[in-house]
């Protein structure tokens, strides 16, 4: 600006032989004034605008905040469900093996007296053939088959 200035105040300065140069610098003063006050409300409009965007990130922050909050919340309500939920199932768990356990050991003592009253059978019956071949040869009778 002060250029274009220069050139409009040396046409005025060559062509008009009552020009005083104080008016120029007068001019020219109040060109530093106004854009100086130009200036001045471009930076307060700026302040104004980092201010308010700053109150606006700051509300940003606390709905995140709120926002991860809740999900934190629910997350915690969600671990708590499932832990109950493997507890239990935990605990079914267990009393299932319990009871298979218990089966075990029953079927365990029913094989055992199966398994002895087989063979006090088996014993039965040797003796008994046994007795039934000594009645044989001390009668000298020979058995049939």
């Amino acid at each position: 600006m002060r250029p274009v200035l220069s050139l409009v105040c040396y046409d005025q300065a060559c062509c008009d032989k009552a020009f005083d140069p104080s008016a120029i610098e007068d001019l020219m003063n109040l060109f530093e004034v106004e854009a100086y006050n130009s200036w001045a409300a471009m930076e307060l409009e700026h302040q104004k605008e980092v201010q308010q965007a700053e109150i606006e990130m700051k509300q940003a922050e606390d709905y995140l905040d709120s926002v991860m909050e809740s999900a934190m919340d629910e997350f915690r309500r969600f671990e708590a469900e499932m832990e109950r939920m493997s507890k239990k199932e935990m605990e079914e768990l267990e009393e299932t093996a319990e009871k298979a356990r218990k089966m075990g050991k029953l079927m365990d003592k029913a094989a055992s007296v199966a398994a002895k009253r087989y063979i006090e059978a088996a014993m039965n019956s040797a003796t008994a053939s046994m007795k039934s071949a000594w009645k044989g040869i001390s009668s000298n009778r020979v058995h049939p088959s």
